[in-house]
């Protein structure tokens, strides 16, 4: 099925199914993005990346459900008042949690990039041994050496 026959189909249900259907979607991108927060904050970061892919499933399924609802919201204020109100109550509580999702995606970004760029620096320094020369005088090796480089794995 296409999504415009997916859609068309979706402007043609009845208004509390139509409803219904976008509040569980709702509910089931509530609640993936604060599992994948509880996991951020958590420093479960494999975790997180493994719920991607549902996320965007779950997302895709609410925005499909969110137009049709956006298309039809005169027939549904007539129809289904108060599902449509329900349903406009959690669509605001999402925008609460969205940015909170974010702003905890940009800080897990943000350590994962402040991890990349200090292993960069780190095995990138080089170091040169301090010895005596001829004169007296403290002078570096010509040889540079490199520091090694370890990793955790399970990040």
């Amino acid at each position: 099925m296409s999504a415009q026959d997916r859609l068309s189909s979706l402007r043609n249900m009845q208004a509390e199914m139509l409803c219904a259907s976008a509040e569980s979607a709702l509910a089931a991108f509530v609640d993936i993005m604060n599992r994948e927060t509880t996991l951020l904050r958590a420093g479960q970061y494999k975790q997180a990346g493994e719920l991607s892919a549902r996320k965007a499933e779950i997302a895709q399924d609410y925005v499909s459900l969110a137009r049709a609802v956006q298309d039809q919201a005169e027939r549904l204020k007539r129809e289904a008042p108060e599902d449509l109100t329900r349903l406009q109550s959690g669509h605001e509580k999402l925008a609460t949690q969205m940015a909170e999702n974010l702003r905890v995606l940009a800080t897990a970004r943000q350590v994962t990039q402040d991890l990349i760029s200090d292993v960069a620096r780190a095995t990138g320094a080089t170091t040169r041994a301090e010895t005596y020369g001829a004169s007296g005088r403290l002078s570096s090796a010509s040889g540079h050496m490199t520091k090694g480089l370890a990793f955790n794995q399970a990040l």
